[in-house]
C-alpha cells in the first residue's frame, strides 16, 4: 500500500494520500487549498490516478481543496449524508464504504465535533479526522457539535476498534503523527472520564476562541459545487422531466455512472446500464464499451450520477471523444427521487 502523510504548517492540518499499488488509483482526505500543486506533483511522481476526495467534515480553519481537485483531475468529492455543502458528488452513511482498486475504507458516522464528522477505517488504522486527536479531541461548541454526542462518538464508536489501530488524527498542534486506540484510552487526558457529563464538562468549559479562518473558510466550504449550468447551455443536460420520457425507449441508452453501493442504496433507473465513473475514460475512449455502443448503434447516451456533478464531467469527457449524440440527468438521482422518477433494484 502506498501511503502518505502530509502536514499544512497554518493550519496544523494533516492531509492523507492512500493508494494500493504504485500505478492505480488513490484517494485523499482532508485536503486543503493552498497545497493542492503539491498533491497533484506526488500523484504525478507516484503515477497514481486520483479518483476520490473525502474531507471528513465541513472545515472550519482552511479551505479545503476537493473543488481545486475535481477541476485538475476530475476525481469526484466525497462526504458525509449530513453535510450541508451544496453539492458532492457521493455522499456516505454510516456503516458504508469509499472504495477504490484495492481498498476499502468503512465509513464511521462520529458527530460531535460537527454533526457531519465522519472517520473513516482502513484495516490497521483509522483516521479520525477532528472527532479523536492524539492526546486530544476536537472542540464541540460550534457548527452544530455536542460534547455528549462525541462522547458517544469516541466511546462507543472509536475506543471500540481493536487496541493495536493506528490513530491518524485530521489536526495536530504540538508535532505528533500517528498514536493507537489503546495509547489514546489510556492517556488521552480527556478521556479520563467516568461519563458524558463528565467529558462534557470538560468541553464545555474550554473557552477557545474561533478559528482564525472560520469565517472565511466556513462558507467557502459550502460552496464547491460543480456548476452545471455551463453543461446545460451547450445543450447537454435535460432535466427530470425530459428524462422520465426517454426511459425504455430504444434509441436511448441510460448510463449510470455511480459505484455499485450507491445502486445498491439508492436504486437505479430501469433499464440502466451500469459503467462506473472510474471506467469513464476507457469507455468513452476509442474502441470503449460506450464508444462503440454510441457508434455501432447511433444510441443517444444520457449519463446520471448521484447528484449531475459525476455526469456533466462525462458528458464533457465524451464530446471531447467525439461522442456527439450524449447528456445528462442535470440534478443526478436525487432530482430524479424528487420528481417522482421511477426506480428499479
Amino acid at each position: 500500500m502506498i501511503f502518505r502523510q502530509m502536514f499544512d504548517s497554518i493550519s496544523c492540518t494533516y492531509t492523507y494520500l492512500i493508494a494500493s499499488r504504485r500505478g492505480g488509483e488513490a484517494l485523499i482526505i482532508d485536503s486543503v487549498l493552498e497545497r493542492v500543486d503539491r498533491y497533484i506533483r506526488l500523484l504525478d511522481e507516484l503515477d497514481l490516478k486520483l479518483v476520490k476526495a473525502v474531507d471528513t467534515h465541513v472545515h472550519a480553519d482552511h479551505i479545503t481543496g476537493m473543488g481545486a481537485l475535481r477541476d485538475r483531475t476530475r476525481c469526484i468529492n466525497v462526504m458525509g449524508e449530513q453535510s450541508g455543502v451544496d453539492v458532492v458528488s457521493m455522499r456516505v452513511s454510516d456503516g458504508d464504504t469509499i472504495d477504490i482498486e484495492g481498498l476499502s475504507l468503512k465509513v464511521i458516522y462520529t458527530p460531535g465535533h460537527t454533526d457531519d464528522s465522519y472517520c473513516f477505517y482502513l484495516g490497521d488504522r483509522v483516521f479520525t479526522g477532528d472527532t479523536l486527536f492524539i492526546r486530544g479531541t476536537g472542540r464541540t461548541d460550534f457548527q452544530h457539535g455536542s460534547a455528549k454526542t462525541q462522547y458517544e462518538s469516541i466511546f462507543n464508536k472509536l475506543l471500540t476498534l481493536p487496541d493495536e489501530t493506528l490513530v491518524y488524527p485530521g489536526h495536530d498542534y504540538k508535532g505528533d503523527t500517528v498514536s493507537t486506540i489503546a495509547e489514546e484510552r489510556e492517556y488521552n487526558p480527556r478521556l479520563q472520564v467516568s461519563s458524558a457529563e463528565e467529558y462534557a464538562k470538560i468541553m464545555d468549559n474550554l473557552n477557545l476562541a474561533n478559528p482564525k479562518m472560520m469565517d472565511v473558510a466556513v462558507p467557502a466550504n459550502l460552496k464547491i459545487g460543480l456548476s452545471q449550468e455551463e453543461i446545460a447551455a451547450k445543450g447537454w443536460g435535460i432535466d427530470c422531466g425530459e428524462a422520465m420520457g426517454l426511459v425504455g425507449k430504444p434509441e436511448v441508452a441510460l448510463i449510470d455512472l455511480r459505484d455499485e453501493s450507491e445502486r445498491d442504496r439508492h436504486g437505479v433507473i430501469p433499464g440502466s446500464l451500469h459503467a462506473p465513473y472510474g471506467d469513464l475514460d476507457k469507455n468513452v475512449g476509442a474502441g470503449g464499451l460506450l464508444h462503440e455502443l454510441a457508434a455501432a448503434t447511433g444510441k443517444r447516451l444520457v449519463f446520471y450520477c448521484a447528484y449531475g456533478e459525476r455526469s456533466a464531467m462525462a458528458v464533457q469527457t465524451a464530446q471531447d471523444q467525439g461522442i456527439t449524440n450524449c447528456c445528462h440527468i442535470s440534478g443526478g438521482l436525487d432530482a430524479w427521487k424528487k420528481t417522482g422518477g421511477p426506480l428499479g433494484g
